[in-house]
């Protein structure tokens, strides 16, 4: 599995923004935005590609597309509906399909409660968005759903992470999905989870910095 966190001074500069308490909710998701379409551009240099040729104003000449079918995004709600924007602006024609997972505060696993995909995902590939990989519950559910349906790959972007979910993570896929293609890219790693499985230093809910309102 391959996990990678941006190293560059824009993206660093727009999680330090992101972090503030006193960024306002569409700041907050002014930001999202721009941090996913930056980490998109990263995340999406292994999708499939067929050569195709084209007329210019002089002449014909051999380009290159993405292959059909198109990625399929998949934004794990409500959080990672905050994302879907930032995605879209680069990748306009992919299809969009939805998981609603959240976490039980008491158990710290997660509780799906909506499925918005197709049944078969043959061949597909998929991107997850999520802002947090906090205990890493939530994607490895993600994962299964899209890898039980035939996915091929799945592309994961994740606004911060924590050590304990890249672990288990990848510990989740080696177990079960050895033969699969999957990445991680982060904006940043941060330090840890603390007793309630919150990413430290972390930026608080992300639903909730999103939209102003509870219940995640």
């Amino acid at each position: 599995m391959e996990i990678t966190v941006a190293n560059h001074p824009l993206i660093a500069h727009k999680v330090t923004l992101l972090r503030d308490i006193n960024t306002t909710s569409s700041q907050f998701r002014q930001l999202v935005e721009e941090l996913v379409t930056l980490l998109t551009f990263e995340a999406t240099k292994s999708l499939a590609t067929e050569e195709i040729e084209v007329e210019t104003p002089l002449t014909k000449t051999t380009g290159t597309r993405l292959a059909k079918p198109t990625p399929l995004i998949i934004p794990i709600l409500r959080a990672g509906l905050g994302m879907l924007s930032g995605i879209t602006k680069l990748l306009p024609d992919a299809e969009v399909g939805f998981l609603g997972i959240k976490r039980n505060e008491e158990t710290l696993q997660p509780e799906t409660y909506a499925n918005r995909l197709p049944d078969d995902l043959t061949g597909r590939q998929v991107i997850l968005i999520d802002p947090m990989l906090a205990t890493g519950g939530t994607l490895n559910d993600s994962l299964d759903y899209a890898f039980e349906r035939g996915a091929r790959s799945a592309t994961c972007i994740c606004l911060l992470g924590a050590p304990e979910g890249v672990d288990a993570v990848s510990k989740h896929v080696v177990d079960k999905w050895p033969d699969k293609q999957v990445s991680i890219h982060l904006a940043a790693l941060d330090q840890k989870l603390n007793d309630i499985g919150y990413i430290v230093p972390g930026l608080g809910d992300a639903g909730d910095r999103l939209y102003g309102t509870s219940g995640d």
